[in-house]
């Protein structure tokens, strides 16, 4: 299945961002496209991506709220599953069928919640 190229880019609000950058980089396997700070000691804002996936990252408390949700649509939710398992991302929702997907929820630091998800083909 090939996946369309990402056109919308969801931002999530954080808290801390020695502890958001660790969990997005080194428990997810994001990298680091871009940050920015008006000056030293401000609020950052940053970009992150994973396999042509993008999220920004604001400390920003007027960019919008914590406890997003957003859904990504992935091949082999299975396998995401088992590498996050092996990096120790908690997991909030285990890989599910519903509503025609295979879908798994994991959460950041600040509750944003992420949801992996690929379309569950019928094979009868």
């Amino acid at each position: 299945m090939s996946l369309p190229e990402q056109r919308v880019i969801p931002a999530l609000r954080i808290t801390q961002y020695e502890r958001s950058k660790a969990f997005y980089l080194d428990q997810l396997g994001f990298e680091l496209e871009w940050e920015h700070r008006f000056e030293p000691h401000f609020p950052v804002f940053m970009s992150v991506v994973c396999d042509r996936m993008r999220l920004y990252l604001s400390e920003h408390t007027g960019d919008c709220q914590v406890g997003g949700l957003v859904h990504f649509v992935v091949p082999e939710v299975e396998t995401w599953y088992q590498e996050f398992l092996e990096r120790g991302v908690p997991i909030t929702v285990s890989p599910n069928n519903d509503l025609g997907f295979c879908q798994m929820t994991i959460a950041d630091p600040d509750g944003n919640q992420l949801r992996f998800m690929e379309p569950a083909y019928n094979s009868t």
